[in-house]
């Protein structure tokens, strides 16, 4: 019984024996649930990808490769999928549900659960992810298992980036029997077929996952994965207390930075402050995550001066992002200057897509075009925001007072604050966009007529019949190539628009004690744990 020594407070303890290899980390934020049909969030999808496998995943440069399914083929007209499974993937054998033989992965259950993720009583987040599947006529989705080993999905319609869907959390699989045995208790009592599988979680405390002895997955040399015994998650909400915890060696890792301890790790470049050099790790990469603020472009209002492009293009001018970048994220990312994409996309072309460097006397003239010499007339603008937040935008607040425009600033917790956003109640919000797929179709997705609220993610009400002629085309387009020359030029109609202040372009960052290898970073920061080392 490892894991059941391991404390239920604090991080490394006492308890832990010097022979077992565990890995530490914290999640201040806590983690809601351990259902894969709820991993709408970081804190969600980090442990289930810890617990869970789908038809297939992503690697570390984005490209779709072989999980349970070991192959697969796309009929010509893009409408059939059919994957091929292993056939020696098993599910967990845990006290939460003990098989008294080894339990299969079969077609079945990806049939299964891919069928759940649309089930309107499980009311999962994920069910947008399967829209374009084709349903009968009793809306029965087009899911079916061959045999056991051939799985088959049919499309309604051509959708080039459904592949790149299917490596999202919410396409795990899940064993139908356990699922049924504890139903929305299947939260904290999670079967998989994972790296690693559930001990024990005391909410708020502490969270444990074992290594799975049983995982299909090597490493090249031939030896199983993952290499380390166990997976530590405590829940300190305190963020300089988890800097603490990490300096005295009682965490493995820490990602991102916070402002409370930024300086002392970094310096102003984004470097290692060299005094750690020796002691500890830092990992960084491009992120797929653009960081903005969004207006609410819904015409309720007459009188909000928003509606005016003007007034936004002024706001988009009228800040420095490359000093904000310095002095408040000690360059950890890239000053938004080009487009919604982020870098690291094919789409992403500054020269075509345009965008909006510091131009005090552009935003003036735009501003007294509007109406609003030098700010007169113009109302206080509120921007919500949570409290992480605020200093960017408490340095915008002071760049666009010289220019006439108030800023007040409204901070708000981060959950009452996206479902404000959600039903329009915002008129100017912070917002962030981390890639779910790797496809630059999942950010214009942001800004499709059709998405509005309450059945999409266009947060900001955008809406251009030609921005959505574009969107529709690059849909039908199986020509890789052309769909991103599509991407790139309604990036460019946004930028003219303005319904968005890109602040900046994230960049994956990420800190381990010197013992630890194996980690790696990926553009869309997952956790992948599989090839981590202790020495």
């Amino acid at each position: 019984m490892l894991i059941m020594a391991v404390a239920l407070t604090g991080c490394k303890s006492k308890y832990d024996h010097a022979d077992k290899k565990i890995f530490h980390y914290n999640q201040s934020e806590g983690i809601q649930t351990l259902d894969p049909a709820f991993a709408s969030g970081q804190t969600v999808m980090w442990p289930c990808n810890q617990l869970y496998n789908g038809l297939v995943d992503m690697d570390d440069s984005l490209n779709i490769v072989p999980s349970i399914a070991k192959r697969w083929t796309i009929s010509e007209d893009g409408l059939i999928y059919t994957f091929f499974l292993r056939d020696d993937v098993t599910f967990h054998n845990t006290k939460a549900y003990p098989y008294k033989t080894p339990r299969k992965v079969v077609a079945q259950d990806f049939v299964y659960s891919f069928s759940r993720i649309l089930d309107p009583d499980v009311a999962s987040p994920g069910a947008w992810i399967f829209q374009k599947v084709k349903r009968d006529k009793e809306g029965k989705p087009a899911f079916k298992a061959l045999n056991d080993t051939t799985f088959q999905i049919q499309l309604a319609e051509a959708f080039p980036p459904f592949l790149g869907i299917l490596t999202m959390k919410y396409c795990s699989v899940v064993p139908k029997e356990v699922v049924e045995r504890y139903g929305k208790d299947f939260r904290k009592n999670p079967v998989g077929t994972g790296p690693f599988q559930f001990q024990l979680w005391q909410e708020g405390v502490k969270l444990v996952l074992r290594k799975n002895p049983d995982y299909f997955e090597r490493d090249e040399q031939g030896n199983r994965l993952p290499y380390i015994d166990a997976v530590s998650i405590s829940f300190i909400v305190d963020k300089q207390s988890v800097f603490m915890e990490f300096m005295k060696g009682s965490l493995d890792f820490m990602s991102g930075v916070e402002v409370c301890y930024k300086d002392a790790l970094l310096t102003k470049e984004g470097t290692l402050n060299p005094e750690y050099k020796d002691k500890i790790k830092m990992l960084t990469g491009p992120y797929l995550n653009t960081e903005y603020l969004g207006f609410m472009l819904k015409p309720d209002d007459k009188k909000n001066p928003l509606l005016d492009k003007r007034v936004r293009q002024a706001i988009n001018y009228g800040f420095d992002r490359e000093k904000m970048m310095k002095y408040l994220r000690n360059n950890v990312g890239y000053p938004g200057t080009a487009g919604f994409v982020p870098r690291g996309m094919p789409s992403h072309d500054p020269a075509r897509t345009g965008g909006y460097d510091y131009n005090p006397k552009k935003a003036a003239q735009l501003l007294a075009e509007a109406g609003y010499p030098n700010g007169k007339g113009l109302p206080p603008i509120s921007v919500a925001v949570s409290a992480s937040y605020a200093d960017l935008v408490q340095y915008m607040q002071h760049e666009l007072a010289d220019l006439g425009v108030e800023l007040k600033i409204d901070v708000m917790q981060g959950a009452q604050q996206r479902e404000m956003m959600r039903s329009y109640q915002l008129p100017f919000f912070r917002g962030s966009w981390i890639c779910d797929y790797p496809d630059a179709e999942n950010y214009m997705a942001l800004f499709y007529s059709k998405n509005l609220q309450p059945v999409g993610s266009n947060y900001t009400h955008y809406v251009n019949p030609a921005f959505d002629k574009l969107y529709e085309a690059s849909q039908r387009c199986t020509d890789e190539a052309q769909r991103n020359d599509y991407y790139t030029r309604m990036d460019a109609m946004l930028m003219a628009d303005a319904p968005v202040v890109v602040l900046y372009y994230d960049k994956v960052i990420r800190f381990t004690q010197a013992n630890i290898s194996g980690l790696g970073t990926n553009p869309v920061n997952m956790l992948d744990l599989r090839r981590v080392k202790i020495d």
